[in-house]
């Protein structure tokens, strides 16, 4: 048996991130990563728009990888198994299974970094038939990126995610024609200034309210048919059109990478844990961040947010984490998605609470309540779902809940 303070779970920037912060908070740590390279889906990410806030200057996916991968070689308090499996994990021990064979590693705490995986054809029930041609974007990016093979001349995009916007202007700059991106929502789920930079300049159309009704083609896409939905997403037959093409890119959201950790608490809305202030799960030892947690719209923010877990992790292993008995709920009110973390507990001083917006909203303030005590007020100017926000709220006034909505 294997034994160390923190053991964090991933090695993309959320487990870096969390290594790193650990070790300088006085643990040792082991970073498991399956991959044989540190840096995870940053490593396919050749464009630019990475490291404003973490390294104050604009960074490709691969850069900002290498940035906190030498931090983590040099540091001598973090060891890395690459190439290496969990495949079970417990209090009493976590099993690995790599090049030092099957092992376990006995951690005072743990923290889940493994990020997402990409909603499939199959996740989403798309109609028609089977045939070579429909990938999703990550797939995409993979395969122009970094094997240097292009997957079709007429592409469509279903779902406006990032990843789907980037890869319509890749695919574009590499010779092919993007048709449309097909989005189900009123709104994109992709950053504002993606959808400006990737379709807008390259004249890529955009159509809201509007999905695949079917795919056609036997051995490979030959087309689809798509068309609009109503309200309740049912697909208005009369709108129904053909559009010739021989790649479907699927960028239609992202799944937690949660198989291994599903006893605990889910969050129904995000498919992560639910967390504390401390994020932790239900189960104290075990501490979630990153993309697994809930879906981040920037890089800078999953290692923001796992510098923090790190921190945290670190006290737990050195039984220096203290927090009041006493639980305040945060409850997700009218208006958004959902708030993270789900619980705060009782005492002094400000606590941020990330969150997510149902709709576009523009001139709106968001407000914090304890019983019609006002906690904490935020004006938004104009917000939409695809950019996650926070709100500062102060605990010494909270009861037993907090709701926050927009007014």
């Amino acid at each position: 048996m294997i034994k160390t303070d923190v053991l964090v779970i991933g090695g993309g920037p959320a487990g870096m991130s969390v290594a790193l912060s650990a070790s300088e908070n006085g643990s040792k740590v082991i970073l498991v990563e399956r991959d044989n390279l540190l840096g995870g889906i940053l490593n396919q990410c050749i464009h630019n728009g990475f490291g404003l806030h973490l390294f104050h200057e604009e960074l490709t996916g691969p850069e900002f990888a290498h940035r906190l991968r030498t931090q983590v070689e040099k540091n001598k308090n973090i060891k890395v198994f690459l190439n290496t499996l969990v495949t079970k994990i417990e209090e009493n021990g976590v099993e690995i299974i790599g090049s030092v064979g099957v092992e376990t590693i006995k951690a005072k705490s743990v923290v889940l970094a493994m990020g997402c995986r990409e909603r499939t054809a199959g996740n989403i029930s798309l109609c028609g038939t089977r045939p070579m041609g429909v990938l999703t974007a990550g797939t995409v990016q993979k395969m122009v990126n970094i094997d240097g093979k292009m997957v079709g001349k007429d592409i469509v995009i279903l779902g406006s995610g990032d990843i789907g916007l980037i890869m319509a202007r890749r695919l574009t700059l590499e010779g092919a024609k993007v048709h449309a991106v097909y989005e189900i929502n009123k709104t994109s789920s992709g950053l504002r200034r993606n959808i400006m930079q990737c379709l807008e300049d390259f004249d890529i159309p955009l159509y809201y309210q509007t999905t695949i009704f079917q795919v056609v083609g036997k051995d490979k896409v030959e087309g689809v048919y798509y068309g609009q939905v109503d309200d309740n997403y049912r697909p208005i037959e009369s709108t129904k059109k053909f559009q010739k093409c021989d790649c479907v890119v699927l960028s239609v959201g992202l799944i937690p990478e949660m198989n291994l950790a599903n006893f605990v608490q889910i969050n129904k809305v995000t498919k992560g844990a639910v967390v504390n202030e401390f994020y932790q799960t239900d189960k104290p030892w075990l501490f979630s961040c990153g993309n697994i947690l809930h879906v981040h719209d920037l890089v800078d923010n999953v290692a923001l947010e796992a510098q923090l877990v790190g921190k945290y992790a670190s006290l737990y292993a050195q039984n220096k984490l203290t927090r009041n008995q006493k639980e305040i709920e945060i409850k997700t009110g009218k208006g958004l998605a959902y708030t993270l973390p789900s619980k705060i507990y009782q005492g002094e001083g400000q606590v941020e609470i990330k969150f997510r917006l149902k709709e576009k909203v523009v001139k709106k303030q968001i407000v914090a309540k304890s019983h019609n005590v006002i906690l904490g007020k935020k004006f938004v100017y104009a917000g939409v779902p695809g950019e996650m926000m926070t709100i500062q709220i102060d605990k010494s006034g909270a009861e037993d809940f907090v709701e926050i909505e927009v007014e």
